[in-house]
């Protein structure tokens, strides 16, 4: 997949959406991103502003470069301007029901016969998005992480239906022009990373739950003793609790195993809104 003047599209402006959104601008692409209304598309735009903006501070991107970047980025909320992109990247919330009826959207809107419908989604099977379009070969895994515009690495994640081609595409883009390390998965819950990652996690949340150690002490075990850059409940709470726990319910719905079931403190805290950073309180307060 090679720049051309066909746009790539990015679903979902939140904290993925946005930084996807950031990556493909900052190597020269033009970016169309959807989000559901006015007031979400201003906040993915002030989102990638700043974003940009701290880039700008730190010397990443001069001033021109950051504009240049800002002015490839189009943030609306009318699906139908997706339809000439060659390149749809799905960064929507992780559930199952939505991006099965977004990817179905977007295979009736599509005007390019060899447009691939990407998923930036860590747990939901690629086989499943695909079965709900009329191109299933031409449907992928393509899942970063977060914050994109810092950590290198992607996962392709091709279904049993993936055509070869749409896997060279995607991984040509990932690795050539954004400059990131592909790895691949195959198709299960969870892929690599969080099939790995998420068990430790709820290990965390299990031992806070039964009092064993304090958040801080937990955390600091890992930090300090194993040189892990954060632990498993501060980075529970920059990953989001309701991510996690969609994760694990996926994990654990495929596999049936029990270190993948979510603690019920973890179900609580998402009952309550307690989802960690991004609203201002999870197993640590953001808001002082």
């Amino acid at each position: 997949m090679s720049p051309s003047s066909s746009p790539v599209a990015v679903v979902g402006c939140g904290l993925m959406g946005s930084g996807i959104a950031e990556v493909l601008a900052r190597a020269g692409r033009s970016v169309l991103v959807h989000e559901v209304d006015a007031g979400a598309a201003g906040r993915g735009r002030a989102r990638i502003e700043a974003s940009v903006s701290r880039a700008v501070r730190s010397g990443k991107l001069d001033e021109a470069q950051g504009g240049e970047v800002l002015g490839r980025i189009e943030v609306g909320t009318d699906l139908d301007a997706l339809a000439s992109a060659e390149l749809v990247i799905e960064a929507a919330s992780e559930d199952e029901a939505v991006k099965t009826e977004l990817f179905r959207r977007l295979d009736a809107l599509l005007l390019r016969d060899d447009a691939v419908l990407a998923s930036n989604t860590s747990s939901i099977p690629i086989m499943k998005l695909g079965t709900a379009t009329k191109r299933p070969e031409q449907v992928v895994g393509l899942h970063f992480f977060n914050p994109v515009p810092v950590l290198a690495l992607v996962e392709v994640v091709p279904s049993l239906l993936t055509s070869e081609d749409t896997v060279k595409r995607v991984s040509h883009l990932a690795e050539d022009e954004l400059g990131k390390t592909v790895i691949r998965s195959q198709d299960r819950a969870g892929f690599i990373v969080n099939a790995l990652l998420v068990p430790y996690l709820l290990s965390g949340v299990r031992m806070l739950e039964s009092g064993f150690a304090s958040a801080r002490d937990i955390d600091a075990g890992m930090v300090k003793g194993c040189a892990h850059p954060m632990g498993p409940l501060q980075l529970s709470d920059l990953i989001g609790l309701d991510t996690v726990k969609a994760i694990a319910e996926s994990l654990y719905a495929e596999f049936k195993e029990p270190l993948y079931s979510p603690p019920p403190m973890l179900l609580r805290m998402v009952d309550a809104g307690l989802l960690g950073r991004k609203s201002g309180r999870g197993f640590y307060d953001y808001a002082r």
